[in-house]
């Protein structure tokens, strides 16, 4: 692709690092920047600065927040003794969009995944062990995708919660097997969690 401008070059170039976002598409929005005017491109240009540098993990259940303490770790009205075990903030994102869940989260921040390198080590498992011997938590609840990387890392925290005298159970699968959390619509992702089923029964 022949630029006109090595400045356009360059930008196409920054947004097509983007997922899902080729060099086609990123002209498409580097030249739709272009016409706006320059006020809204600084709202966007400082937007982005804030988001990489003022927006913090949230301490308690590693959830994206404004503050040390996101939102509904803060909320008296959440259920303390049910936690939702997820792989990322979206999937907090999509269960919060069903209002079916009352409980708290944990972000383990991916899966288990050895053919990619990821191993228990790298993820948020040993403070989730930690949080449970705290004694508060009576359901650990595994809303993780139907992969084989989430199926590993829920069998391989279970078996790290054996010795634990609380619930384990898991989304029911009316999300098909190999889908995303993500991607599920509110309405099957809401009545998984309600009809949530115990880990055991499961595998």
């Amino acid at each position: 692709m022949d630029f006109p401008s090595k400045i356009l070059e360059n930008t196409v170039n920054e947004i097509s690092k983007l997922p899902g976002i080729g060099k086609r598409t990123a002209l498409r929005l580097a030249l739709h920047i272009l016409k706006q005017p320059e006020n809204h491109i600084d709202a966007l240009a400082d937007s982005i600065k804030n988001l990489r540098k003022k927006i913090n993990f949230c301490s308690e259940c590693y959830n994206l927040s404004d503050n040390e303490i996101c939102e509904i770790c803060l909320n008296p009205n959440r259920q303390n003794g049910e936690l939702c075990v997820v792989e990322d903030i979206r999937d907090v994102m999509a269960i919060e969009n069903t209002s079916q869940f009352k409980g708290r989260y944990h972000v383990l921040n991916g899966l288990i995944s050895p053919i990619d390198g990821v191993g228990p080590a790298d993820l948020k498992i040993d403070s989730l062990i930690e949080k449970i011997r705290g004694g508060k938590i009576k359901e650990v609840i595994f809303a993780l995708s139907a992969t084989m990387e989430g199926d590993t890392t829920i069998f391989y925290i279970n078996k790290n919660l054996s010795s634990f005298e609380i619930k384990i159970s898991t989304i029911a699968r009316g999300i098909p097997v190999g889908d995303e959390l993500e991607y599920t619509d509110e309405i099957t992702l809401g009545r998984s969690i309600l009809k949530r089923i115990p880990y055991t029964d499961s595998v």
